[in-house]
């Protein structure tokens, strides 16, 4: 099922409950986006850092936005998290350029100069960080809205109705919009990730499962364990049906494996609350630190508001 990113209406203005419009933002997506999409620059030394010069840019084009106001940024320290325990073919660093890993402890840097609550995961992944702060602000009075600002499906199951929703580009999805997109309720997005697969976390799904397939299934029976094995009882037309019944007959096991990896942890420990979120402004001299390693002043003129000194 195609996006609605056509007819999705701009982000509702916050109003729910409170006045605060919280960001998270995906630092790890942007990291790698960065890398992907700006120019690389070598400092003296030879030291890649263009990823992180962009990766500063882009986070104060969020802050110059004037709605936002309370941001939290989270990372993948290291790429590999308590799910390689349980699944070999998760994801893992192997592969990645070096010039592009050592720029992650720096990109973090960079973000707490910029004044922006940092979450560095090791145990859990970014992702978690961004699902636990989701469900633990979204239940304060203050907060009208959460926006999880990340183009990642799996951060799909996190929204609830309008209060939290994704963001990515012109892409706004609350809850109406994840079941236009996938098909199903934003509860079905793991078991639709176990079936379908994730290829960016390496969740490999079960062959034969497509998005309309696995879409059908799970807006009837919502979860995995509800679909019988006999496709002559399914109460939806699905193409193959029986070749996919036998299929997850067979694998259910290997299913339920995925869906666990693809379930984000809500019990993440990050100490900081609503208070802590709000950006006061850019760290002066830290950034100044972190511009001197950059080689990149001219990110200092950039700066849209300082905090002030303790």
């Amino acid at each position: 099922m195609p996006p609605r990113s056509e007819v999705i209406p701009p982000i509702p203005p916050a109003g729910h409950t409170g006045r605060v419009r919280v960001h998270l933002v995906d630092g790890t997506y942007e990291l790698f986006r960065a890398w992907y999409g700006a120019p690389p620059a070598r400092t003296a030394s030879g030291a890649e850092v263009g990823a992180a010069r962009a990766l500063a840019r882009q986070l104060l084009k969020h802050a110059r936005v004037e709605e936002i106001t309370h941001v939290g940024v989270a990372f993948d320290h290291v790429i590999e998290s308590f799910r390689n325990e349980l699944f070999a073919g998760y994801k893992t660093g192997e592969g990645l350029d070096p010039d592009l890993l050592a720029q992650f402890g720096l990109a973090e840097d960079v973000t707490r100069a910029l004044g922006f609550v940092t979450w560095p995961m090791v145990e859990f992944e970014a992702d978690d960080a961004l699902a636990t702060a989701a469900a633990r602000f979204a239940l304060d009075r203050r907060v009208g809205q959460v926006c999880v600002m990340t183009p990642d499906k799996d951060l799909a199951q996190c929204v609830t109705g309008e209060r939290v929703i994704t963001v990515w580009k012109e892409r706004v999805l609350d809850e109406d919009g994840v079941r236009e997109r996938f098909g199903v309720a934003p509860a079905s997005i793991p078991d639709f990730l176990a079936l379908v697969g994730d290829e960016a976390d390496g969740i490999p799904g079960l062959p034969g499962f497509g998005e309309r397939s696995a879409g059908a299934l799970l807006a009837a029976y919502e979860h995995l364990e509800g679909i019988p094995d006999d496709a002559a009882k399914w109460r939806v037309r699905v193409r193959g049906a029986e070749r996919l019944a036998e299929t997850l007959a067979e694998r259910r096991t290997d299913a339920v494996l995925y869906r666990t990896l693809a379930t984000l942890r809500t019990d993440v420990p990050i100490e900081e609350d609503l208070d802590a979120l709000e950006w006061r402004g850019a760290e002066r001299g830290p950034l100044e630190e972190v511009c001197a390693r950059l080689e990149d002043a001219d990110l200092l003129e950039r700066i849209p508001r300082w905090a002030e000194p303790a």
